[in-house]
């Protein structure tokens, strides 16, 4: 019986599927709105789907879901649990308060239980407090029947994790049923961006809970029995139990997904993927065959973190982008007509200037649906220049995305990269693969399960080797852990950083391994 892996990509506009067969071929593709609920959307890709190849529920072998959820609502502050904190930190880190540079509308959102306690360690692991249970427990009462979910962040946690370990067990202990997240699983070194890392994760548990049911659900309908991976920002895959405890991973994995779907649709493993939209579009470099990750800190809702992101470029250009004049310039952008591009732009009848319409205009794309367009009224020459200043926007995006001066690939991905010509400056080709316009759930539907360590070590330089083969034996134990075939996990990306300003050859490692679902 012919197996097939099942991928679902949930937008904010639409719900993206495909079913590849044991080649990883694309054998059905659908796109259809997405639902609020969530569940009606994915099982009406999924429906669809089958019809479509004929395959039953039976013959789905593993079944992937990559999601915006995170993101939206973390954007528009939706959806978001109740959150407590603990910061272990006192005595040494009181300086500065827990939600210091987030903002009035975050801090009454979130509500006033963020606390300090004793704790922490130095950056080499020795420890500067104690924890105190009894301190724990008394901030635990406060909390009572008030938060749904407890962070927890401890100085230098993920050198030494054991105190936020330990805390953890005490606070489930006395709110069991809150769920808990520690700073060491979520972020990096920096305590306040992996402590506002921390304090997102732990307000996104219950919009995780919705979308992991919503899918599981929809897989029961169909009959799928197989396991249910999430997709994470990396490229790699969680399985449910990761991705209920660690939804923040989850952010911004659209992207990642379409840059790991356009490399397995070309067969390329180093480039820069465009993945276009209704409203934006996303320009990431592809390095070995996975996102480039970002090495800055990032803010996510006006909030600064440090954890694991990938280094993704946001254009205002999508299908839907608005075209306004102003004062004898034209402006794209930033706000589009998104879903609404049928019924709104000039081309169907509208009232909305889009980019869509320019490329129509100028024949530069072809339109394949049943509405068919209309010409609109503007001038050539103005039309050429509004396309002329599109492609500058793109260009200039590819450009600060290269390393280096020399020409590379170019690989469009995502409906709206029909707008786009075959050919840019500063571009050795322009690749548009078959089934572009469903890149982001090949990509989540190719994944595979990954370990990521990351610590501040000290490496004496006749050692080396021998401590950085033991890390990598680490990271490749936590990618088993995760649910890998231990036969197939290589290692993607290995980080060695010097601390010159920390004594006794300090070094930030950071080490990614990946191998194929169990």
């Amino acid at each position: 019986m012919q197996q097939f892996r099942l991928g679902i990509d949930v937008g904010g506009t639409n719900t993206d599927g495909v079913l590849l067969d044991s080649n990883l071929h694309c054998v059905a593709k659908i796109k259809v709105p997405t639902s609020t609920d969530i569940f009606t959307g994915i099982e009406g890709a999924i429906s669809a789907l089958l019809t479509q190849s004929g395959a039953t529920g039976a013959q789905i072998q593993h079944a992937m879901l990559g999601t915006t959820q995170c993101t939206n609502a973390i954007v528009e502050r939706k959806g978001l649990d109740r959150v407590g904190m603990i910061r272990l930190a006192l005595p040494s880190g009181s300086s500065v308060p827990p939600l210091c540079g987030w903002s009035d509308s975050w801090q009454d959102l979130l509500g006033e239980h963020f606390y300090q306690a004793h704790g922490g360690y130095e950056y080499d692991g020795q420890l500067i407090a104690d924890i105190n249970e009894q301190e724990i427990r008394q901030l635990c009462h406060k909390m009572q029947g008030k938060v749904d979910s407890v962070a927890i962040c401890g100085v230098f946690s993920p050198v030494n994790s054991q105190q936020e370990q330990q805390v953890a067990k005490w606070v489930s202990d006395a709110l069991p049923e809150v769920n808990v997240s520690l700073s060491h699983q979520v972020g990096s070194l920096g305590i306040l961006e992996r402590e506002n890392a921390t304090i997102l994760n732990a307000a996104l548990q219950g919009t995780a809970a919705r979308f992991v049911q919503g899918f599981c659900n929809a897989l029961s309908a169909h009959n799928i029995s197989a396991h249910p991976y999430f997709g994470q920002n990396d490229g790699t895959l969680m399985s449910q139990e990761f991705a209920l405890k660690y939804p923040i991973l989850t952010v911004a994995c659209g992207p990642t997904n379409s840059i790991r779907g356009a490399s397995h649709l070309c067969q390329l493993m180093d480039a820069i993927v465009v993945d276009v939209g209704g409203t934006t579009a996303d320009v990431g470099a592809l390095v070995n065959g996975y996102p480039r990750e970002s090495s800055i800190a990032v803010e996510l809702g006006e909030v600064r973190t440090n954890f694991r992101m990938p280094d993704i470029l946001a254009l205002a250009i999508g299908g839907g982008t608005v075209v306004r004049k102003k004062q004898q310039q034209f402006v794209l952008g930033p706000d589009s007509v998104g879903h609404e591009l049928l019924t709104q732009a000039q081309s169907f009848g509208g009232d909305v200037l889009t980019l869509t319409d320019i490329a129509l205009n100028l024949n530069k794309m072809q339109w394949q649906a049943d509405t068919a367009p209309q010409k609109i009224a503007i001038a050539a020459e103005d039309a050429m220049h509004i396309y002329q200043q599109m492609i500058e926007a793109v260009e200039e995006g590819i450009d600060k995305m290269k390393t280096s001066a020399a020409k590379v690939p170019v690989i469009l991905v995502g409906g709206g990269s029909a707008l786009l010509p075959n050919e840019f400056t500063g571009v050795s080709e322009v690749v548009r693969p078959e089934h572009f316009e469903v890149a982001n759930a090949i990509g989540v539907a190719l994944g595979e399960i990954s370990g990521q360590l990351d610590k501040i070590v000290a490496i004496a330089p006749s050692e080396r080797k021998q401590v950085l083969e033991a890390l990598e034996q680490e990271a490749h134990h936590l990618a088993i852990n995760a649910g890998a075939c231990p036969e197939s996990i290589s290692t993607i990306e290995m980080i060695e950083i010097p601390l010159s300003y920390l004594p006794g050859n300090r070094v930030h490692v950071k080490i990614k391994a990946a191998g194929k679902i169990h």
